[in-house]
């Protein structure tokens, strides 16, 4: 089966291949020569998964699928949350993000986090959704050089090591985004 992840992340795209594995062909932005940024405008992790999935769809009529996540701290009152990407600012780096997360944690006893993941698949210009999350805390020295993102201060619950320590292959057996994608592949297995 042919689809479309609707994003220019290239760190996304590896994970999802990973995860969907052979039998699928995953093609991204890039692959469509889509060049320029897609609006990120709602005010919820569905909403601009959903925005991301429909431009693509209604651009290109493939099905295809999109995603957006979200760090929600729990002594930052849910933030980062719908803007854990740009965080910083437009045009941040992760390592900008993770330093103003620090930054805005120093003093915070809670450390409690978890990361969201909501997929919008549009499926024949129909629309379906996965979400995974994950449970942690977050750490006050980044550790790890594996992943993106927070990974280096976030410690899913029940491990010792941040998503940053982890392999590809661990982290996605645990990952929120691999939750979401699991539901998503079953869901896809369930109509082929």
């Amino acid at each position: 089966m042919d689809i479309v992840f609707a994003t220019h992340n290239r760190h996304k795209s590896e994970e999802a291949c990973q995860i969907l594995g052979p039998r699928w062909t995953l093609r991204n932005l890039h692959d469509l020569g889509q060049t320029e940024e897609i609006p990120e405008t709602a005010d919820t992790l569905q909403g601009n998964a959903l925005q991301k999935a429909q431009f693509v769809y209604d651009k290109y009529h493939l099905s295809c699928f999109a995603d957006d996540t979200g760090l929600e701290v729990e002594a930052l009152n849910g933030a980062p949350g719908v803007y854990s990407a740009r965080y910083a600012g437009e045009h941040c780096s992760f390592a900008d993000n993770v330093n103003k997360l620090l930054h805005e944690m120093q003093g915070k006893t809670n450390r409690r986090a978890c990361f969201k993941t909501v997929v919008a698949l549009i499926l024949d210009g129909e629309a379906h959704f996965f979400e995974g999350r994950v449970d942690g805390t977050i750490i006050e020295n980044p550790r790890g050089a594996e992943g993106f993102g927070y990974d280096p201060v976030f410690v899913p619950d029940g491990f010792s090591e941040t998503f940053a320590e982890m392999s590809a292959e661990q982290k996605n057996k645990i990952s929120h985004r691999g939750r979401a994608m699991a539901k998503l592949i079953e869901f896809l297995q369930n109509i082929d």
